[in-house]
């Protein structure tokens, strides 16, 4: 006689350290389909939110947390659904990170992380203990092989479960999003598929959680490696599907919903800054954003991507002109604003430089070439943190990933800000994002259809406008040579002379390498924004401000 399990998959986007929201979203789930479900099963640290990072080295922290699995357990009935959560779990001293079953008023079942991310962005090592190779756990007539996260990237935790006969594999994930990189989990299930011969329940978390964002595309792998179930990506979801074993003992899936198409290409990318974007806002509390729009392509597409993930009542702009901004950039500036629907102001920063000058003579130093271009980003710096102490409004950070790599960015200036949603974006994906976003209007955007960055800037020569007649290429390679160097380096780690066979000159590798290294201080100083990619500036690359290791650069040992 055949054997019925019903799994629903609930792709969440909880908060960290809001344990009383998150287990409120656990529920209302649960109440939902605790009739129609056998188990459901929760992202990672769920409970918790993830990542919680040295949160975790806090006793009274991991004190509300078990209190809080304690209390939501006695909320889970024994007349329906179980629930598989996650936590941050102590025992015998240790804190682990913790897959729970809980049923009938109590935690049934823990079974512990094994393997422990400890590159990129995860500290896992740091502040958690790693569990032993779990068992299966029996439920409602099922052996359930519970593996968290990493678990899956490795055959040693399946191969376990399989030698002690596990059924069906369920994974609770906090897998952040990477350009591409939804395929690669695929791959990794596949393997761990194809090892045990088990389908795969995968559950990920969804929403941005300060510089990450979890894109959810949660899934369902039968046990010959097919996808039976895509989730979307950016948004919360929750599916359930049914499943039969035969007398073989194979868990066969018997109904579920066909997947959905995930968002690829500069799509993917836009819809990754608009939800870290929005969350950040929102989770902060912040009422809305306001950023300095000087009719240039980064603060566009800033206002834009504001515009699509807030609301254009929550997005404020104002152009700050200097003697040398150009009147097309005062008009597409006020053009763009027009589009999307947003306030726009001005605000002349003459003034104060005028004052500048005569303060800095009177101290016997010069106001010219640099520090006059400085204090002009400064100025601004100023004006909208003012703005944003008056407002309660956030300071939107405009500056790409090309300009942060090599140092093209003024500190107290044009860096000031509270978050940036263009940090990891290279200049000529700026470019890309911007045609697209004319040409598309995003699912769930905010913002106006049709155009809404005026044509004339993406078109125009990018320039910071600091003195007249400045282009960006007078001191810097083409953004496409330039970004090439910069991905070869950051992302690709390659060294003096790979770079170089790729057909780039030697004299500009050397100089984009020094300016790259020259520019840590910086990027320490840096306002946190989106990763999207392998290797965003921060805890994906931890370089040294003081560093001479630079004579590679010339091909010296």
């Amino acid at each position: 006689m055949s054997r019925h399990l019903t799994i629903t998959a609930a792709q969440l986007n909880p908060t960290v350290g809001d344990i009383a929201g998150n287990i409120a979203k656990i529920l209302d789930v649960y109440k939902k389909h605790k009739a129609t479900s056998d188990i459901i099963v929760y992202s990672e640290q769920i409970v918790a939110g993830y990542p919680t990072d040295d949160l975790v080295l806090k006793p009274f922290f991991i004190d509300r947390v078990m209190k809080g699995v304690e209390k939501l357990a006695q909320q889970i009935d024994g007349t329906g659904a179980g629930i598989l959560v996650s936590a941050p779990w102590r025992d015998q001293g240790k804190i682990f990170n913790a897959a729970l079953l809980v049923h009938d008023g109590k935690v049934v079942a823990k079974r512990y992380k094994h393997h422990l991310p400890n590159y990129g962005v995860f500290d896992e090592v740091r502040v958690f203990a790693a569990g032993d190779l779990p068992h299966p756990v029996e439920f409602k007539g099922a052996k359930l092989g519970i593996l968290t996260c990493e678990d899956m990237w490795f055959p040693k935790v399946t191969a376990q479960l399989r030698k002690e006969e596990a059924e069906i594999l369920l994974v609770p994930n906090g897998s952040p999003y990477e350009v591409d990189k939804a395929h690669v989990r695929l791959e990794h299930a596949k393997k761990r598929v194809a090892e045990t011969g088990l389908p795969l329940f995968y559950v990920n978390q969804v929403g941005g959680q300060d510089e990450l964002v979890f894109d959810g595309a949660s899934f369902i792998m039968d046990q010959k490696g097919k996808l039976l179930t895509q989730l979307p990506g950016h948004a919360e979801y929750v599916t359930t599907s049914i499943w039969e074993q035969g007398v073989d003992r194979i868990w066969n899936c018997k109904s579920c919903e066909a997947p959905h198409d995930l968002y690829t290409g500069n799509e993917s990318i836009y819809q990754t800054l608009m939800l870290g974007l929005r969350d950040y806002v929102d989770k902060n509390g912040f009422p809305g954003v306001l950023l300095g729009m000087s009719g240039g392509i980064d603060s566009a597409l800033s206002a834009a991507i504001a515009v699509d993930a807030l609301g254009a009542n929550c997005v404020r702009c104002f152009m700050m002109p200097s003697p040398y901004t150009s009147k097309e950039s005062i008009d597409d500036a006020a053009e763009c604003a027009r589009l999307l629907g947003i306030s726009h102001g001005s605000i002349s920063i003459e003034p104060s430089m005028k004052a500048f000058d005569m303060m800095l003579k009177e101290a016997s130093n010069q106001n010219t070439g640099i520090t006059a271009e400085n204090i002009q980003a400064r100025t601004r710096g100023m004006l909208l943190m003012a703005m944003s102490n008056a407002t309660g409004y956030m300071v939107l950070s405009t500056g790409n990933k090309s300009e942060i790599s090599v140092g093209y960015a003024t500190l107290y200036g044009d860096m000031c800000g509270g978050f940036n949603v263009l940090k990891d974006v290279y200049k000529t994906t700026i470019f890309e994002l911007s045609k697209w976003r004319n040409q598309s209007h995003p699912h769930n955007a905010k913002g106006p259809s049709g155009r809404v960055i005026p044509e004339r800037i993406i078109t125009k020569p990018p320039s910071a406008e600091l003195r007249l007649g400045q282009k960006d290429e007078d001191s810097l390679p083409p953004y496409p040579v330039l970004d090439d160097i910069l991905q070869c380096l950051v992302e690709k780690e390659m060294n003096f002379d790979q770079i170089v066979e790729k057909g780039h000159a030697p004299e500009t590798v050397n100089k984009v390498w020094k300016l790259l290294d020259r520019a840590e201080y910086k990027r320490r100083q840096a306002c946190p924004g989106v990763k999207i990619s392998r290797k965003a500036f921060g805890r994906d690359r931890r370089y040294p401000i003081t560093n001479k290791f630079t004579d590679i650069i010339t091909g010296a040992a």
